[in-house]
């Protein structure tokens, strides 16, 4: 009994070891600083949309989507001649058939009335190409998503319907996962400056695009802007999500086919407070493009691909895609650029990033709130796959 007192004694003064990390970054491995990652050498960049407010009015600029549809790649965006994220939100796009060297002219897909539909994402399946956005009504109230099909003799868009509520909002490329359902990643929005805007994922039954079931990822971190991709390994899931309040990025994991989830948590990687996006390359690794670096804080003056090795979940090494100060390249040139909310697609050997670009606000116009956020341009990096797959 004697024993049993002193033993339980002995725990009670032993502190509670806080518990680790999620991992997304391989521990043997050293994460580097800025200064020490290489930068991508064959690459070649284009500009989907310039910033021409003078030209055309339009303020707010944000969340690329890209897909190849019939050897031709589609780039939309959410675009407002308003403020960001008001009623006034629509979702617009361009369209190349030489593989992003020039675009064609800007098309609508919804919105611009008298409900908003912003940034949303593409799929290409059996010979059809559907549109799924993000609408909501003020500003990003009772949000819901909106699909639409591509109806090629008339180059117009039928809009399909809501086909999933909860104030869910995509934010990558629907994936088929092995049970014949296919996912998509995003968050759900709830009251705004509440913090509680948790990560969350869509999944459909079957080959339906019309009725997806809304998953919202369980969480007690507070102060959440929950923009997430994913990782796919069969019925295994890491969801990767902005935190919005540290420059840490957000995990959870499902073993289920994306049915249920651990609840979020810190990883081991820093990443920038913006929206993240991942995939797998068709050699086999795994790739995250934000800003992820040891002190990275809050920047988002570099724009980077973590990727592991061929098969692996763990990141283990960074390339630089490019700093905010680029004068040698296309697109827009400033050391307080903010480059930021990557999409990304593969194609024929070679990666096409998409992301925002607000040229260090040289050139915006005046205005005042949301009408000053995110006026930005639409760029494009294009990486040959075997860029990445070097040591």
């Amino acid at each position: 009994m004697r024993v049993t007192v002193l033993l339980m004694a002995i725990l009670v003064t032993i502190p509670i070891m806080a518990q680790e990390n999620f991992p997304l970054w391989k521990p043997s491995e050293k994460l580097p600083e800025l200064s020490a990652i290489p930068t991508i050498d064959d690459i070649k960049f284009s500009v989907i949309k310039p910033f021409e407010f003078d030209k055309d009015g339009y303020r707010f600029l944000h969340g690329v989507a890209l897909i190849w549809h019939k050897n031709k790649l589609y780039a939309s965006f959410g675009h407002n001649k308003n403020g960001e994220n008001t009623v006034t939100e629509e979702a617009n796009y361009r369209v190349s058939e030489d593989g992003g060297k020039t675009w064609g002219p800007l098309k609508n897909i919804g919105g611009g009335g008298k409900v908003a539909v912003s940034h949303g994402e593409f799929l290409s399946y059996k010979g059809q190409l559907w549109a799924f956005h993000g609408e909501y009504d003020g500003i990003m109230e009772n949000l819901r998503m909106r699909a639409y099909l591509l109806d090629e003799n008339t180059d117009t868009w039928v809009d399909k319907g809501i086909v999933a509520k909860d104030n869910f909002w995509p934010l990558t490329t629907p994936e088929k996962m092995d049970n014949g359902n296919w996912i998509i990643s995003g968050f759900q929005v709830n009251e705004i400056g509440s913090g509680n805007n948790p990560p969350a994922v869509a999944i459909s039954s079957g080959d339906d695009f019309t009725d997806w079931n809304v998953v919202v990822i369980p969480m007690e971190t507070k102060n959440v802007w929950g923009e997430s991709s994913i990782l796919i390994d069969g019925p295994n899931i890491i969801n990767i999500a902005r935190w919005g309040e540290e420059a840490i990025a957000l995990a959870s994991k499902s073993a289920d086919y994306g049915q249920t989830w651990s609840k979020v948590s810190p990883s081991n990687l820093p990443m920038s407070t913006s929206k993240p996006y991942s995939g797998r390359l068709s050699s086999g690794e795994y790739y995250l493009i934000g800003a992820t670096y040891e002190g990275v804080k809050k920047s988002r003056k570099t724009l980077t691909i973590a990727l592991s090795q061929p098969g692996e979940l763990l990141f283990s090494k960074i390339f630089v895609i490019r700093h905010a100060d680029f004068p040698e390249g296309i697109g827009e040139s400033h050391p307080n650029a903010a480059l930021a909310y990557p999409h990304a697609v593969e194609h024929e050997g070679k990666l096409y990033i998409g992301y925002s670009n607000n040229g260090g606000k040289v050139g915006r116009p005046e205005g005042e709130g949301r009408e000053l956020w995110n006026n930005n341009s639409a760029e494009m990096a294009i990486i040959p796959i075997d860029q990445l797959t070097q040591p």
